[in-house]
């Protein structure tokens, strides 16, 4: 016969268990005060109702069915999905003071990045001085002294999509990647085949496809797993190799460009890093922390703005009658003896329509690339936020609302006919209802390199519609083949799947004129042999000594 002591010592024990397992089954459920959102289950929430693939489409369907703030429980964490550009306006730019923060990414930031990833780092002092910096030297007055640098990237992607149109989309990632490498480091990237161009494509691929994995989401939300060893999770594993060689090719840009701008002996191209040194000696952060700060910054310049204006031609072969129309305005205003520059771009409003429609058709960051999180507490709506949630900007089901932008897959640039603002202007704009955008972010985290973006993106697609014709291939049978714009890229960031485009010149003229403007860029400016800067127009090299003074 049992003791009253071991009685007592049984129950206690069955006591702790009952209360474990049903602290245990809390994990997942939705707080009654929280934002709506879909069923859940215990522990994983709403983990396993995330699909593997097309997730924007999930994230909208849900927002038609629970409104403009719903949640998700996510394990032990909670998403706040905002679907509304009043949301957006009211949550993360009016209270950005405690919107700003992020969520702990165990595998994107930790495994991944080694913590050093601007992009999803948490909010606190060295993010603070980083964002300063990183404002203060990409703000729009030296966006607008990047210019020689687009106007030249740009005569050779005209040049070598008239040489090689089939290689479109090489073409104009290495555009990208280029203007990226010289505004961020000071050197070009001449040809597509680079070497180090394709590890940044291939490295930034397999992050985007680690960082949202069934695992990563596993890791991220339920905190406890974390110490399941490498050799039992394979993506753990990958993650901290894949970390290994991302650092070694930031640090090789980052060293070689430092040691040049240090030198007594060579005079450093104007560009991001040589404020960043300067900042660097001010505020003694390491070199690791600084290679991430550029390398972010790569990452970012090159696959945002090829993916958009990959956007742009496919929108181009869905509806003819745009391009038709964005031509007649560019041979109305310009004609046929120059290109158009950016000085144009007040007289070209219909292209600038292209520039902000291709920005809301097809947004790179389909579900604004990396979530908010709250800093504490706050109430919205009558629902309760809680402190440490994600706060997702649901990109893509906002530019897709048909009452804030009627027939939304239409590529409409008509849209923005009486808009002026650049996206800048747009995102500050009081009233929400007049911005054209949301892929560029909003409050505190809102994308730094959006000025040279804008300015890139307008060169690009005026000069391109300038200088081709953008016609849909045929099949065997003769028909059209017209892609589908709904099918895009999965990952971090989207772009449209694959697809092909016959791209002839406009006329003789043009195609004489695009050799001859890029044949004479060599001439005057570049090192034949190398293909790199060797005379930098002096009058960049003033505007950057008196804005980084």
């Amino acid at each position: 016969m049992d003791s009253p002591i071991h009685i007592v010592t049984a129950g206690a024990i069955s006591i702790f268990i009952i209360y474990y397992v049903w602290k245990l089954l809390q994990i997942g459920r939705r707080r009654k005060d929280y934002p709506p959102g879909p069923p859940t289950i215990p522990i994983l929430g709403n983990i396993h109702q995330i699909p593997k693939e097309d997730v924007h489409l999930q994230f909208q369907k849900w927002a038609q069915e629970y409104g403009p703030v719903y949640s998700l429980m996510l394990g032990s964490k909670t998403m706040i999905v905002l679907s509304s550009d009043q949301a957006i306006k009211d949550l993360l730019d009016r209270r950005s003071a405690i919107y700003s923060d992020r969520m702990d990414l165990y595998m994107g930031q930790t495994l991944l990045s080694g913590g050093f990833r601007i992009l999803m780092m948490r909010y606190g002092a060295t993010w603070r001085i980083i964002r300063r910096i990183v404002h203060n030297l990409l703000n729009i007055h030296a966006a607008r002294s990047f210019e020689p640098y687009q106007i030249l990237e740009n005569k050779q992607m005209i040049h070598d999509i008239l040489k090689d149109p089939e290689n479109f989309k090489q073409h104009l990632r290495r555009y990208a990647n280029s203007l990226t490498t010289a505004t961020t480091f000071g050197f070009r990237t001449p040809t597509y085949e680079d070497t180090h161009l394709q590890s940044l494509f291939t490295i930034f691929g397999e992050f985007a496809i680690l960082a949202q994995t069934g695992t990563a989401a596993l890791l991220d939300y339920l905190p406890a797993l974390r110490i399941v060893p490498s050799w039992l999770l394979p993506p753990k594993r990958r993650a901290k190799a894949l970390h290994i060689r991302e650092k070694a090719l930031y640090r090789y840009h980052w060293d070689n460009v430092k040691a040049i701008i240090k030198s007594a002996a060579v005079r450093a191209n104007p560009c991001f890093s040589v404020g960043l040194a300067r900042e660097q000696d001010k505020h003694g952060f390491s070199d690791d922390l600084a290679s991430y700060i550029t390398g972010t910054l790569l990452e970012a310049g090159s696959d945002t703005t090829s993916n958009t204006l990959l956007g742009f031609v496919c929108a181009m072969l869905v509806f003819p009658s745009v391009q038709k129309r964005a031509q007649e305005e560019l041979d109305r205003v310009i004609g046929v003896e120059r290109m158009p520059t950016t000085e144009d771009a007040e007289s070209l409003p219909y292209i600038r329509g292209c520039v902000k429609e291709s920005l809301r058709w097809m947004p790179t960051t389909i579900l604004g690339a990396v979530p908010h999180a709250l800093m504490r507490d706050d109430e919205y709506m009558g629902y309760r936020l809680p402190k440490g949630a994600g706060v997702l900007n649901n990109v893509y089901a906002i530019h897709n609302d048909p009452v804030r932008y009627p027939n939304p897959r239409r590529f409409n640039p008509e849209r923005f006919k009486d808009d002026t603002q650049s996206a800048f202007d747009a995102a500050l704009n009081p009233d929400v209802s007049k911005r054209d955008h949301f892929t560029f972010g909003a409050g505190r985290r809102i994308c730094p390199g959006m000025h040279v973006a804008e300015r890139s993106l307008f060169l690009g697609i005026a000069r391109m519609l300038w200088a081709f014709d953008f016609k849909r291939p045929v099949d065997e049978d003769g028909n059209e083949i017209v892609p589908d714009p709904n099918k895009v890229t999965q990952g971090f960031v989207a772009a449209p799947v694959p697809f092909k485009a016959i791209i002839t010149p406009r006329d003789e003229k043009r195609a004489v004129m695009v050799c001859q403007e890029w044949e004479n860029a060599i001439s005057e400016q570049l090192d034949r042999e190398t293909m790199q800067w060797r005379n930098i127009p002096e009058g960049m090299r003033a505007a950057y000594s008196q804005e980084w003074a």
